[in-house]
């Protein structure tokens, strides 16, 4: 079943298009600053009885999701055959969350907080790997 409209994960591939496309991630590893932009995301869920942090979680949707991954399903299947160095650099040494958990998480989770961070964590990216470079976005008139 596809995300919903209204979704994190599509939110977050709409941000994250462009860093796909571009190459801007190299396979098999997590992306540079990613985790420490997804620590600025407010957990809403009640401490009591949290198995995985919130960050991992997110990390997983949002690598599943540059991945191609387009359901909920899908990054849970994803995050079940990500091997044990990617799992264990996005955090999550161990047991990987299910697809309920995942659901939780993506639906309880502030889309407009996550948009916000993954989309200035893009242009971080997308800048540092054009500094030095002038680019412009019209042609010039001689």
């Amino acid at each position: 079943m596809p995300a919903v409209p209204s979704s994190p994960t599509v939110l977050a591939a709409g941000q994250l298009n462009a860093l796909a496309r571009g190459g801007l991630m190299t396979a098999g590893a997590v992306p540079a600053g990613l985790l420490d932009a997804l620590a600025q995301v407010p957990d809403p869920r009640d401490p009591r009885g949290v198995r995985y942090d919130l960050v991992p979680v997110l990390a997983v949707a949002v690598c599943a999701t540059l991945a191609g991954a387009r359901s909920f399903a899908a990054i849970a299947e994803w995050a079940a055959d990500a091997g044990p160095e990617l799992r264990a650099g996005l955090g999550l040494p161990g047991a990987v969350p299910d697809l309920v958990t995942i659901w939780r998480v993506l639906t309880a989770v502030d889309p407009a907080a996550l948009d916000r961070v993954l989309g200035s964590w893009v242009i971080l990216v997308v800048n540092s790997r054009h500094a030095g470079q002038v680019r412009r976005s019209w042609p010039r008139r001689d």
